[in-house]
């Protein structure tokens, strides 16, 4: 299927690692030009690179998205390059461990910015771009915002305002066809995720454990998964599909994990 991205500029936040590398690493399949915004330039560096190796497109802004100044910084750069933006992803974010009964004021702020702000600050810095285009966005959201994970309270919130801002901006943005969805993440093992598995004390019994709860073939969903289902809500093959949270899992969420595969 023709997905119809060939030449299409579409920005990935987070686009050097884990599910932003594996969302960038499709579109520049798929014949549009991927914008990597990481705070790394030798990071971007190096998927770039490997693109345009491989007789690829795409472009790369360093960016530390923290900075509410550095979105429109970043857009900026883009509309200079290219003169114009097709699709937004919003992905870059970090599970960060900010709880309810170990967190603080400060903590729980810097988390939000991390995690939910910029993505925001991001699509508004793009709006006057993709009303001109009739562009798409697509957030990156998690699991936690609706199964709860514990001492993670910030990741938590920053992931269900994440799942409201999808629905509130399909509902704002009707009125210049500009589509808005979200994909929903479970278990990706992402470097990230490894980071943090091995960080706990069983880090092999911890990851088999969780692999059992994925009803789907007890296995992890893979970046490649992720950002397939991300492309086609990019995509004008999904030109009615607007406000939808779709979950890229293996039923982690929805279906029984007690059930056997």
């Amino acid at each position: 299927m023709d997905l119809q991205l060939k030449d299409k500029i579409v920005i990935v936040t987070g686009g050097a690692k884990g599910i932003g590398e594996g969302i960038v690493r499709q579109l520049a399949n798929e014949g549009a030009i991927p914008v990597i915004v990481g705070r790394n330039e030798a990071d971007n560096n190096r998927i770039l690179n490997d693109l345009h190796a491989q007789g690829l497109q795409g472009f790369q802004v360093v960016a530390e998205l923290t900075d509410p100044e550095q979105a429109g910084m970043t857009v900026n750069k883009v509309i200079e390059q290219f003169g114009k933006i097709d699709g937004l992803v919003n992905n870059a974010g970090v599970n960060d461990g900010v709880g309810l009964e170990s967190g603080n004021y400060d903590a729980f702020v810097s988390s939000l910015h991390k995690n939910v702000i910029h993505y925001y600050m991001m699509a508004q810095h793009c709006l006057p771009w993709l009303k001109k285009s009739k562009g798409a966005i697509v957030n990156i959201g998690s699991k936690v915002a609706e199964t709860g994970q514990g001492g993670t309270s910030a990741y938590a919130a920053s992931n269900g305002a994440r799942n409201a801002l999808t629905r509130e901006w399909a509902v704002e943005l009707l009125p210049y066809s500009i589509r808005v969805n979200a994909v929903i993440v479970a278990e990706c093992y992402t470097p990230l995720y490894e980071t943090w598995i091995n960080s706990l004390p069983n880090p092999e019994e911890k990851l088999k454990a969780t692999l059992d709860k994925i009803p789907l073939e007890n296995r992890m969903t893979t970046a490649e998964e992720i950002a397939n289902a991300v492309l086609f809500l990019l995509s004008g093959r999904s030109s009615h599909t607007t406000g939808q949270l779709v979950y890229v899992d293996g039923g982690y969420v929805h279906l029984d994990r007690s059930v056997s595969a």
